[in-house]
């Protein structure tokens, strides 16, 4: 009796490590990651403004703020230098998967105007593309801006 109690922690040891070791696999840095940034303040001339960028292993990526009267009116994700284009359809379940790992909304309805008091840039690698999803923090809550892929 006291061999099977052996027997049956082992495996359910093994059972247990061996499955968050597979979703951990799968969402790992090198497939998920969030960049934080800060909005710029009032006062900017109109135009736009670099808000932030961080150099990786895709590029330069610049969190950028279209300004009007002295305002940021709408931020968005540059690759580089160039526009992300827009995901047209829905994102791959694993971009899903990213954003509940990093605490953030479901990206499903974008807030295409993108204010905030703190923006983050989620990174999710999926189908050979890299996915860069742009959010914006309305005191508690984190919403869904737009999404590109390179």
């Amino acid at each position: 009796m006291l061999r099977f109690a052996f027997v049956l922690t082992a495996v359910l040891a093994v059972v247990g490590v061996g499955l968050p070791g597979r979703a951990a696999e799968r969402l790992s840095s090198r497939i998920c990651a969030a960049i934080a940034f800060h909005p710029i303040g009032p006062g900017r001339a109109d135009g736009e403004h670099e808000a932030g960028y961080y150099k990786s292993r895709l590029g330069r990526i610049e969190v950028r703020a279209s300004v009007k009267n002295g305002t940021a009116w709408r931020y968005h994700v540059s690759l580089d230098g160039a526009l992300l284009a827009a995901v047209r359809g829905p994102l791959p379940s694993i971009v899903a998967a990213c954003a509940r790992a990093k605490r953030l909304s479901a990206p499903v309805q974008p807030d295409h105007s993108c204010l905030g008091d703190r923006l983050v840039v989620l990174i999710a690698d999926a189908d050979e593309h890299h996915y860069l999803l742009l959010y914006a923090r309305h005191g508690h809550v984190w919403r869904f801006c737009s999404a590109g892929r390179t």
